[in-house]
């Protein structure tokens, strides 16, 4: 459906981001970043945000994801046709990339908000009749593990051909361009080229979000491959600004040329402001999109409780006044419906009567998911006739170490069921229907990251607006969380441990014997009294008063977007 012209010249914001999860069918995410982006425009259209979206379409997507018999990760491309799902942009632009001409058009997908406001996203495709064919494959697989050079054209693609695209299609009043994360930074080298080489005009226009503490989070870029791609064209400021010790950074590009810039909880912004201290840098915890990720049985039930839950998400902190019956039976609901699914995908079944530990996300190293199964033996004989354990998560295709913490696991199941009759399953290609019902279905949610690594972390949010209690490391959301409700869940070693000392704050003997015992001492016995888990399971639910996306948009409409809330949903430029 064509944007009329209206919405057009009203709209102020584009949001730029190189993965938006906008079903999970779609391939354009791998991992939170995506899912946040997701739940990011999901909360603009309901607010009635006046945003656009910008992000790439990946005919390859991310990959499809199996286990060979030993555990070991393999992964297949995956084909995605947009043909039929999508509207295509008419007219591509022309972008200038190692000095040939490369048509860049675009798939249209419209996000419907719940009073019917549109919020159109754009996906930019080279796979255009005209191209050659080594350019109808830029756009082709979502971070392309095999060429460095594909990385730097797909960012090009990203930020340029966005900021291109959106003005051929009339949008001629945009007053903020939200770079989500550094991957869209060379948008700032078209505003350079439209503003005339004005860097503070330049600053004007943009905000820049950073999600990782992480340095590999950060691209790089060897100033060869800048000058091989953009032909010389590279301004010198702008190469200057981003320079990184003779890379060039995309982060350090986004916060020199932004008027705010955030980190995504307040422990990340704390560690950014250490990262960057040159900058000032505020923090928006991240939240969640509440009805895209609440489970059947628990939506029904808080629209019975609370009619307006979805545009005034606030009274789900009132989550107490819930039926203890009703709370234990969709949540029953919930979990034989995530062990209904496993069973006709996993050869080891899982018992509906234990209690079920939920571990999914990226298999980044940091994120340390076979801490659980630092000491086997200990936590066999803890778990043994009590709990059960359900992990999934794709590891990086470069990722060598990540792919060996999944056969660890694979390996640590085998072990664990022929010595403790203890089970442990590993699910196959991660994906937000998965995790629909996995955040919902397990009874506790396993996190634990090596301190201050997460930058903030979706996962927990979402199991504990369905009732699962989290069991995790303090870091990124979960600080706040736990500060704002101790009864939402346990915490698994030191609260607030000294950054700059990681080899004390995240050894592994410490935490594993923290998690043991938080397991043995206090989850078992809690979970054999029925009354205080259920009373529990409401004190986690009251945390999706805050974490949620629309307080989260609400506040980068104030603070970054400069826009002023008008009754009941209207936004006009401060």
């Amino acid at each position: 459906m064509e944007v009329d012209k209206d919405l057009k010249n009203n709209t102020t914001v584009a949001y730029i981001s190189m993965e938006i999860g906008v079903e999970s069918n779609i391939p354009t995410y791998s991992g939170g970043l995506g899912v946040l982006s997701g739940d990011t425009v999901r909360s603009s259209a309901d607010l009635e945000l006046p945003m656009v979206g910008i992000c790439l379409c990946y005919s390859s997507g991310y990959f499809y994801q199996f286990f060979n018999e030993f555990g070991d990760q393999k992964e297949r491309e995956i084909e995605w046709n947009f043909f039929y799902e999508f509207e295509r942009v008419p007219q591509p632009i022309i972008m200038k990339i190692e000095n040939k001409d490369v048509k860049v058009s675009a798939w249209q997908y419209n996000i419907i908000g719940q009073s019917g406001h549109i919020l159109p996203i754009y996906l930019l495709t080279t796979d255009v009749e005209g191209n050659e064919d080594w350019m109808k494959n830029m756009t082709g697989s979502l971070y392309d593990s095999t060429s460095i050079w594909n990385r730097i054209v797909q960012e090009i693609i990203l930020g340029i051909g966005g900021v291109k695209l959106l003005k051929s299609l009339g949008y001629n009043n945009i007053q903020t361009y939200h770079l989500n994360e550094g991957h869209g930074s060379f948008a700032m080298v078209e505003l350079y080229d439209m503003l005339n080489g004005d860097i503070e005009k330049v600053k004007e226009k943009v905000v820049f979000t950073t999600h990782t503490p992480v340095p590999a989070g950060h691209d790089r870029f060897n100033q060869d491959l800048v000058d091989k791609v953009f032909e010389k064209r590279m301004p010198p400021e702008i190469r200057k600004l981003a320079d990184d010790n003779g890379e060039f950074n995309m982060t350090f590009l986004g916060m020199a040329l932004s008027r705010y810039r955030n980190g995504v909880a307040k422990k990340h912004g704390d560690i950014s402001r250490k990262m960057f201290p040159q900058y000032e840098i505020d923090h928006i915890t991240n939240g969640i999109h509440l009805p895209f990720w609440v489970s059947k049985p628990f939506r029904k039930m808080f629209s019975r409780k609370w009619p307006n839950w979805r545009a005034n998400p606030t009274v789900l902190e009132n989550a107490i006044e819930l039926d203890d019956l009703e709370i234990f039976d969709n949540h029953i609901e919930n979990k034989f419906n995530l062990i209904s699914y496993q069973k006709g995908h996993s050869w080891n079944l899982l018992d509906e009567e234990m209690i079920t530990i939920g571990f999914a996300r990226r298999f980044a190293t940091y994120k340390r998911a076979t801490l659980i199964f630092h000491d086997i033996d200990r936590i066999g004989k803890i778990a043994k006739g009590h709990l059960q354990f359900i992990f999934a998560g794709k590891a990086h295709p470069k990722d060598q170490e990540g792919k060996d913490y999944i056969k660890k696991i694979y390996e640590a199941g085998e072990y664990m069921y022929d010595n403790y009759g203890v089970k442990v399953v590993m699910m196959e290609n991660y994906n937000m229907d998965l995790s629909h019902m996995l955040v919902s279905g397990c009874d506790v949610w396993l996190n634990t990251p090596n301190r201050y690594r997460e930058a903030s972390g979706t996962s927990g949010m979402k199991a504990a607006l369905n009732g699962v209690l989290n069991l995790s490391v303090q870091d990124g959301w979960w600080l706040e969380g736990y500060k704002m409700n101790h009864l939402a869940g346990w915490t698994i070693g030191p609260d607030d441990s000294n950054p700059d000392d990681p080899g004390v704050s995240n050894d592994w003997d410490t935490d594993a014997n923290a998690l043991y015992e938080a397991l043995e001492n206090e989850i078992i016995p809690t979970y054999m009294n029925h009354d205080e888990w259920i009373f529990r399971q409401k004190n986690a639910i009251s945390l999706a008063a805050y974490f949620n996306t629309h307080r989260m948009m609400l506040q980068y409409a104030e603070k970054a977007y400069k826009l002023k809330r008008q009754k009941p949903w209207k936004f006009s430029i401060l």
